[in-house]
């Protein structure tokens, strides 16, 4: 039976913090989540489910399909259960292949001494069977192989994504400490936007907030970025699934008539990296762009929609005794403009946000690299008094 067919358990890994937004998304799609972790989730389904998720999540980085789970205690024992597994129906013989890992056990110093083990078990299996040699290497641009394995348990999966889905494609030009965009949109998925209102991003900086909110908001998916998948390689893989697919997804997108998105910069390198970005997108025409300080930025200040920002907090591009007055005038400016909209803003720095003088409604957790960050929600009512955070 092709895996195509087989249904077996899916792992959906996803960036510390994002399952939720994530299980949200899977549920949409209509498939039932079995069990939800810090780091991803599990369902069951075929490498044709995989198809249609890796296509369509936003806030997803792999799609791990399960080829075998099994007891192991050794690099030996590791590569005799790999020996199993009928490989000659997952990887062409003339193809390409690569493996990787996360590996938790006391025999193992190095994850690359498993990847060799799990290669020479697939290796030996296809040239028993089908007389040939596949290659193999580092690359994630063709049939990819990962094996999680912790203590005295170990899983082999197709990686059915590949390159991290947590890239959408279109940020050519990533500007200076660009936030990833499986986490801006989370970040908008945590929001009250109701995605017709405008939407407010000062500071764009790259554009990947007011990116992300176009894309959103038009249903314009992941899938129609990207071209190439680790499922295109698997043996047994029909195109027709994937156009068909593709299909669905270019009759999702629906135009908003109105809809505004308003980003602002004081750089104007920044928002020229935005507007190319936008049109790598296809959604520049949603964007008002402005260059200049972002207390002057024009929109409508009749309220109804978010503003959200994600200043910069000390840990990478500027230090924390500068940044007090940027984010005092965050506070002022959202007092003062935005009577009437939600407030978000993204940080690292708690000790900043207390700068910003509004109480949050809400303080929703994310993690943007190892950093411990908080989504802030200020309800920006008229008369909004001064407060701690």
């Amino acid at each position: 039976m092709s895996h195509f067919t087989r249904r077996s358990r899916i792992f959906i890994t996803c960036n510390k913090r994002l399952s939720p937004f994530l299980k949200m998304e899977v549920e949409a799609l209509g498939y039932t989540v079995k069990d939800v972790l810090s780091t991803g989730l599990f369902m069951e389904g075929t490498l044709a489910d995989c198809i249609r998720l890796n296509l369509n999540l936003r806030t997803a980085s792999q799609v791990m399909y399960s080829l075998k789970r099994f007891a192991c205690f050794d690099p030996d024992g590791l590569y005799r259960s790999a020996r199993e597994v009928d490989w000659e129906k997952v990887i062409p013989a003339d193809g390409y292949f690569s493996v990787s890992s996360n590996v938790y056990h006391e025999t193992i110093r190095t994850d690359m001494f498993a990847n060799v083990r799990i290669k020479d078990a697939i290796v030996d299996v296809l040239r028993e069977k089908t007389g040939k040699r596949p290659d193999s290497g580092p690359l994630l641009d063709n049939t990819v192989i990962y094996l999680f394995w912790k203590n005295d348990q170990a899983e082999l999966f197709i990686d059915s994504s590949g390159e991290t889905l947590a890239k959408h494609g279109y940020r050519k030009i990533p500007g200076k400490a660009p936030m990833l965009e499986a986490l801006a949109a989370a970040n908008l998925l945590a929001t009250n936007w109701n995605r017709q209102s405008p939407m407010i991003n000062p500071m764009c900086g790259s554009g990947t907030l007011a990116i992300e909110a176009a894309l959103l908001a038009t249903s314009r998916m992941p899938g129609l970025l990207r071209n190439n998948y680790a499922f295109m390689h698997i043996h047994g893989y029909d195109h027709t699934l994937y156009e068909k697919e593709m299909a669905l997804l270019r009759a999702k997108v629906r135009e908003v008539p109105g809809l505004k998105i308003y980003a602002s910069d004081i750089s104007a390198d920044a928002i020229n990296v935005s507007k190319i970005n936008a049109g790598m997108a296809g959604v520049e025409n949603y964007i008002e762009y402005f260059q200049g300080d972002f207390a002057e930025a024009p929109f409508p200040e009749e309220g109804g929609g978010i503003v959200i920002i994600n200043p910069e907090y000390g840990e990478r591009l500027g230090e924390e005794a500068e940044l007090e007055e940027t984010y005092k005038r965050i506070g002022d400016f959202m007092k003062k403009r935005c009577r009437g909209y939600t407030g978000y803003v993204f940080t690292g720095n708690l000790e900043l946000a207390k700068k910003i003088g509004l109480k949050a409604s809400r303080r929703i957790e994310f993690f943007n690299g190892k950093i411990d960050c908080r989504l802030l929600e200020y309800e920006l009512y008229s008369g909004t008094k001064r407060t701690s955070v």
